[in-house]
């Protein structure tokens, strides 16, 4: 008996039938049996299938006579299933690789539930790929649970794809799919609110095309009128059965909804069949009616229901003109905006900047981060007199700074009069085009790290890697810049020739980076301050184990890859992870973190967050300071990461995965070879990069002496001083030494001359 019968109806869909069988024959796991059925093809489904079935007897395929519909076709696999649990997959649609491995262990490790939730990300025809919108519902719980305990589940997609069953508990209930064109609703409902138990696995298991004509359900039709028995059958069930009675208000309203959603669509219904759509719909609501509705159906807009067509279309038109009127505010308020940036440009000759005002931002307007962060919290100590206010984009980041914190939100009248009298700004990426540069005001650039990658002008010479990036706009923006922040002269002559704009490089060092500099002073004979910042540093790394359940006495490898411009994107997984945490052995703590444009994006539902949850590894690509991270750990693997350049300053080992480097500088570019020019020891391959942990490779002493080498280049301005550099010598105008040089080569450290 296999562990899983996947059902997979056809029907006019072989040029994406051979992707979808692939996916599934080629999953790591093989206790599956696939049962195929051809709905009538007109097309070569048929003959695709029999040529699967003909070399892998996995694959069971049935031919029949008729076309009967995507569900009774689903109903005519189910007698052949012999599996502990069924997966319906639409021919059209792919698993991901892994996808059934981490279903079988999610299985297996919450006593086989009636039906395990997954997740999946859509899929589009040109490339793109979204996660579903609510995978957040996926790891409200660890645990088992019913629809009644956690009823978000009902929220997700009402569909049967995302979802595996157990075999007996389908069997036991009858569950069968109707003839129609909804017929995912009168199976999804009855199966969720019977569940005794149900799971969720927080990973993307299934790709879900979005094909360029739409699926079957956004084409223009009348059946779509068949919605309307779906819900009947629906109700047929819950009454049915007496324990499910108290779901009818919540049913009543989701059907409501539903029909109203179909509706207000422009290219469901023809525009004749629109009025009897909504008086079915009209009808069908009163009849199943709970008592107490009204409250419900007011909150829920859905008491149009209860007047005529006419009406509901005058609701329609005022909700229109309404979002038309809300564009038209919108509009004026820009407009309005700009004519008070006018207006404040205007005056800014007549009077001086406010010499105490400094504006900071971080990130894209994300919050207290990086460089604005290390130099704004050193001038709080060394320059309490300043004001400093940071920019923020909304009032999510707003929420998230700490209480004492003065901000204003981008755009909003109070930032168009903070950066109206304002002397320092202080940004790691550019501020917004809008913003004009006041005569008098001194704008400091700190950058995200020492570049390794091509950046500014260099890239007008990789079309690929600058894909929706305006360089002459961004070089207008640049021309702001007062003062470049170098941590090297590597950077100091990246910048320059990157940036053509008149701007001053200050060797500060990299502000950010002081706290990674002290992290190993506390305690060693150092002053006062550097001790006192090196027992924070020390804090902020055991702080991080802590809160991730890290063992006392673990080493923690920490595996920062960068992303790839030559795929769509961003991610591609570079090593097996669950196989490098193994082979690290026992005594090992893998973290994982991800590039941050990855964060929100579909890379880490492909199994990361999963496996954090299982404790195969850390996921740390959420955390906001990423100092806390490097300081928490022993050893970095890194493959292109700028991270690299930052972490040497804690003097501990580095190994570079440098496995597609063509491919990489190919499509970005590079200012250095940074596989000839490593921080430590250089894998091409897992197999490499398992040996150099299991031999202890990754910290012997030739990767100690690459490690310093590495330092002197481009840690050099790095002593530990840097934010207060910048304050004094910036913002304060007061002398302070130059950190000291660590000697280097005498021309551009790294810097290609081909480039």
């Amino acid at each position: 008996m296999p562990r899983f019968s996947l059902i997979v109806p056809c029907f006019k869909v072989q040029g994406f039938l051979r992707e979808c069988l692939d996916s599934v024959l080629e999953q790591s796991c093989h206790d599956i049996e696939v049962i195929a059925v051809d709905d009538r093809s007109p097309d070569g489904c048929g003959a695709i299938l029999d040529e699967y079935a003909a070399r892998d007897p996995r694959v069971r395929v049935l031919h029949l006579p008729e076309n009967v519909g995507l569900g009774r076709a689903r109903n005519a696999g189910l007698p052949y299933a012999t599996g502990d649990f069924l997966l319906f997959l639409d021919s059209d649609d792919t698993l991901t690789p892994g996808a059934l491995d981490a279903i079988a262990d999610r299985l297996a490790e919450t006593g086989d539930p009636d039906v395990l939730v997954f997740d999946y990300a859509r899929t589009y025809w040109w490339g793109g790929t979204r996660r579903n919108a609510l995978a957040e519902v996926l790891g409200v719980t660890s645990e088992v649970f019913t629809a009644a305990e956690h009823p978000e589940i009902l929220d997700l997609l009402m569909v049967v794809w995302n979802k595996v069953y157990r075999r007996a508990f389908v069997e036991e209930n009858g569950f069968q799919f109707p003839p129609g064109y909804y017929e995912d609703t009168p199976w999804t409902f009855p199966v969720m609110l019977s569940a005794a138990r149900i799971a969720t696995l927080d990973r993307i298991c299934l790709n879900y095309r979005q094909r360029r004509q739409g699926n079957i359900l956004s084409t223009t039709s009348r059946k779509h009128f068949d919605v309307h028995d779906q819900y009947k059958r629906v109700f047929a069930f819950v009454d049915s059965r007496p324990e499910l009675a108290s779901w009818r208000p919540y049913l009543h309203r989701k059907m409501g909804e539903h029909c109203l959603d179909i509706l207000a669509k422009p290219d469901r219904l023809p525009p004749a069949a629109k009025g009897e759509f909504f008086r079915r719909t009209a009808e069908l609501y009163r009849a199943y009616r709970p008592e107490g509705a009204e409250g419900v159906e007011g909150a829920a807009g859905l008491g149009v229901l209860g007047g005529s067509y006419a009406a509901y279309l005058l609701r329609q038109q005022a909700e229109r003109v309404g979002r038309e009127g809300e564009r038209q505010a919108l509009w004026v308020r820009q407009a309005a905006g700009a004519r008070a940036r006018q207006a404040l440009a205007g005056l800014r000759g007549l009077r001086a900047p406010d010499a105490d005002l400094v504006v900071y931002s971080a990130s894209s307007h994300r919050g207290l981060l990086g460089d604005p962060a290390a130099v704004y919290r050193k001038a709080r100590e060394i320059a309490p007199w300043l004001r400093g206010v940071w920019v923020v984009r909304d009032e999510e980041a707003a929420a998230g700074l700490p209480a004492d914190v003065e901000h204003v939100l981008l755009d909003s009248p109070d930032y168009l009069r903070l950066t109206a009298r304002a002397k320092f700004f202080v940004n790691d990426v550019n501020w917004p085009g809008t913003l004009v540069k006041r005569p008098g005001s001194v704008h400091i650039h700190t950058h995200q790290g020492t570049p390794l990658k091509y950046k500014g002008a260099d890239l007008l010479g990789k079309p690929g890697a600058r894909l929706a990036f305006d360089v002459p706009q961004m070089l207008r923006r640049a021309d702001r810049w007062d003062h470049s922040l170098v941590a090297n002269r590597h950077s100091e002559l990246v910048w320059e020739r990157a940036y053509p704009c008149h701007f001053a490089s200050a060797r500060t060092g990299s502000p950010r980076n002081d706290v990674l500099v002290k992290g190993g002073m506390a305690g060693a004979g150092c002053d006062g301050s550097a001790a006192g910042a090196g027992r924070k540093g020390a804090a902020a790394g055991a702080g991080f184990r802590d809160r991730h359940g890290i063992p006392a006495g673990h080493t923690v490898v920490l595996y920062a890859p960068t992303r790839r411009d030559y795929v769509r994107g961003g991610h591609i997984d570079r090593i097996d992870l669950v196989r490098f945490a193994a082979d690290l052995g026992a005594g090992h703590t893998l973290v994982v973190r991800l590039h941050p444009a990855l964060a929100t994006g579909p890379a880490r539902g492909m199994g990361l967050a999963e496996l954090h949850r299982r404790g195969i590894l850390v996921d740390a690509t959420g955390e906001p300071h990423v100092e806390e991270v490097m300081l928490a750990s022993d050893a970095l693997v890194t493959d292109y990461s700028s991270i690299m350049f930052d972490y040497a300053n804690l003097d501990r080992p580095i190994v570079v995965h440098a496995d597609d480097w063509a491919a990489y500088t190919a499509s970005r570019g590079a200012y250095l070879d940074v596989t000839a020019d490593a921080p430590g020891h250089v894998s091409h391959s897992y197999r490499e990069l398992a040996w150099l942990f299991a031999s202890g490779g990754w910290r012997d002493e030739e990767s100690a002496r690459l490690r310093a080498d590495f330092r002197s280049r481009f840690c050099e301005f790095d002593d530990g001083r840097a934010a207060e550099r910048v304050v004094r010598t910036l913002l304060l105008g007061e002398p302070m030494p130059e950190p000291v040089q660590v000697p280097g080569p005498a021309d551009a450290p790294g810097l290609l001359a081909s480039t």
